[in-house]
């Protein structure tokens, strides 16, 4: 009988133990962006090449921005790139050229959009368009008024951008394609 006791004890901690015991660690698989998917291939030499465009003018800062022509072997690809200075670190955006024209197509939608938006007078609204990168932008609607406002990294704080006039913003993202455009030939 002891034995039978000390036998069903025995599997019960071991059970228990199964139970408890983690697996081998896995290497954490983490979404990668374009701009990361592109510029980390292994085994290939990578070029980084920036072109400078004028700061956006926003309500609280004035972020620098950039066209960045990125190539591996044969192949480049194109981001434009805001980046937010901030208190500890900086903040970037990188919008590839494709997600670009898609942000300026949704980006005329979303001016249309807002008039009627701010007409319903909602306790709060938000309007936004959002890549698959992560970068946002849009506005919010309260107490009868709308604030615009981009939000440049999927994670972390710090990393909006207020916007005072989004006809500025507008003629940005325009400028940044007919400078990858440009860039092409």
């Amino acid at each position: 009988m002891k034995k039978t006791l000390f036998i069903i004890f025995l599997l019960t901690l071991g059970c228990t133990f199964t139970l408890f015991a983690q697996d081998a660690k896995k290497e954490a698989e983490t979404i990668k962006t374009k701009m990361d998917a592109f510029s980390s291939k292994t085994g290939t030499i990578t070029k980084f090449i920036d072109t400078k465009l004028p700061n956006l003018k926003t309500s609280y800062s004035s972020p620098e921005t950039r066209i960045r022509k990125i190539s591996n072997t044969n192949i480049s690809a194109y981001f434009y790139q805001i980046e937010k200075e901030g208190k500890y670190s900086n903040n970037t955006a990188s919008i590839e050229y494709s997600d670009l024209l898609e942000v300026i197509k949704a980006l005329s939608v979303l001016k249309v959009d807002e008039s009627k938006d701010i007409a319903l007078n909602p306790d709060y609204l938000e309007n936004k368009f959002v890549t698959v990168d992560g970068f946002q932008i849009g506005y919010f609607v309260s107490k009868g008024k709308s604030t615009w406002y981009i939000k440049l990294e999927k994670y972390g704080s710090d990393n909006t951008v207020f916007i005072n006039d989004v006809n500025i913003v507008e003629a940005a993202f325009t400028e940044a394609k007919n400078k990858i455009e440009e860039l092409k030939k």
